[in-house]
Parts: C-alpha cells; sequence; structure tokens
C-alpha cells in the first residue's frame, strides 16, 4: 500500500511540474535569459524516471501485479 501512495505522490509531482513549466513558459515569452523552463523541464525528467524506477521495483519485488484481462489468457 506504502509503495502505491509513493507511485501516486510521483506522479503528482510530475503534473505539478509539467504545469509549472508551461506557466513559466508563457510568462518568459519574450525573455531569453530566464531559464526557469528548463530547470522544470529537468525536474520533470528526475521525477518521471523516478516514477518508472518505482513501478519497476513494485513489479520486481511482487508487490505491484498486472491484472489485464488478456493476462491470464496467455496472449502475451
Amino acid at each position: 500500500m506504502f509503495l502505491k501512495i509513493i507511485i501516486g505522490v510521483l506522479f503528482l509531482a510530475v503534473v505539478a511540474s509539467l504545469t509549472s513549466g508551461l506557466v513559466f513558459l508563457l510568462k518568459d515569452m519574450g525573455a531569453t535569459d530566464s531559464k526557469r523552463t528548463l530547470y522544470a523541464l529537468g525536474i520533470r525528467i528526475t521525477l518521471a524516471a523516478l516514477l518508472l524506477l518505482t513501478i519497476f521495483y513494485g513489479f520486481y519485488t511482487g508487490q505491484l501485479a498486472s491484472t489485464a484481462p488478456w493476462e491470464s489468457r496467455g496472449l502475451l
């Protein structure tokens, strides 16, 4: 259960970083020396990598499992 909470928080942080990047992009439209959008991109990439690593860890340890209907039929 704790792993699912971490995944949810990381996902919300990625969405918040995406939103802040959009706001910075719109506010700094004419400013050529502003790097806020670039920093927001770096934070978003880091958070997305952490999110993927957390999901892979959950599948590796068995704390997360797929409940897709095609898994039980052996289609993949």
